[in-house]
């Protein structure tokens, strides 16, 4: 059976209770420090290891797991790993999420520095359009910009996001839905915020605010099937779930 890793840093029991409320097919297999997991550690369910965003990022690209989930290591030095391990210059990750009333969606970007041109946006969305069916969603893209067509003319800031987000639109075969989040959601599989920024904030108020909940982000441009998530998230449960769904569509 092809086992998931999950990266453990601080708060491993957070790790380990989300592990064991999930019930999924793949042997789950957690990458830690001796630290973090004293007292833990047996030969089939730790790897530990001084660096264990090395060696989870490692085993994935070597085969040794079909999966890996970010789980509580840190971002810059699990995703700076992921990169050079991958070949990559940046990552594109896009977050499947849901509202408190359990409408699904993904978003894109999430990153704060993914998703600033118009081309990223547009490659954006083809990727996410290939993955979306899997998880039952729309294929159907819901492009938001910075105002309504009403503000043309308050801000030249605000004028771009809405010239960007027409012509990612047109390119995508999506729809502009201007700032109007709430439309988009109910019509759409897939939102596209203008940057990277904005799309961060979008995540973070559903799922720390607004009683939503985030499944982890997948990244779209390497060869393999790895899951970022936020360490204040309150399990990962989410995105062991997620990790398994793309690794039992492969």
């Amino acid at each position: 059976m092809t086992a998931i890793g999950i990266g453990i840093g601080n708060d491993p029991d957070k790790v380990i209770r989300s592990i064991a409320k999930v019930p999924v097919a793949s042997d789950i297999v957690c990458y830690c420090t001796r630290e973090a997991c004293a007292g833990r550690a047996d030969p089939e369910g730790f790897r530990v290891s001084d660096n264990p965003s090395l060696s989870l990022i490692g085993d994935l690209v070597s085969g040794r797991i079909g999966a890996a989930i970010r789980g509580s290591l840190p971002a810059n030095e699990t995703l700076s790993a992921l990169k050079a391990a991958t070949g990559v210059d940046h990552l594109e990750r896009a977050a499947l999420l849901e509202t408190a009333d359990g409408k699904k969606f993904f978003l894109a970007p999430v990153g704060i520095d993914e998703g600033w041109t118009v081309a990223e946006k547009v490659v954006l969305a083809g990727k996410i359009m290939k993955i979306a069916a899997g998880f039952g969603l729309s294929d159907r893209v819901a492009v938001l910009s910075g105002g309504r067509f009403g503000d043309i003319g308050r801000h030249p800031a605000v004028d771009r996001t809405m010239a960007d987000a027409e012509l990612v639109a047109r390119l995508c075969g999506g729809r502009h839905y201007e700032i109007l989040i709430e439309d988009a959601i109910r019509e759409c599989g897939i939102v596209l915020a203008p940057d990277g920024i904005s799309g961060n904030l979008i995540f973070r108020t559903l799922t720390f605010l607004g009683s939503g909940h985030g499944h982890g982000a997948p990244v779209l441009n390497i060869d393999y099937i790895f899951v970022d998530t936020s360490r204040a998230s309150p399990d990962y449960t989410n995105a062991i779930r997620l990790a398994e769904s793309l690794l039992m569509s492969v």
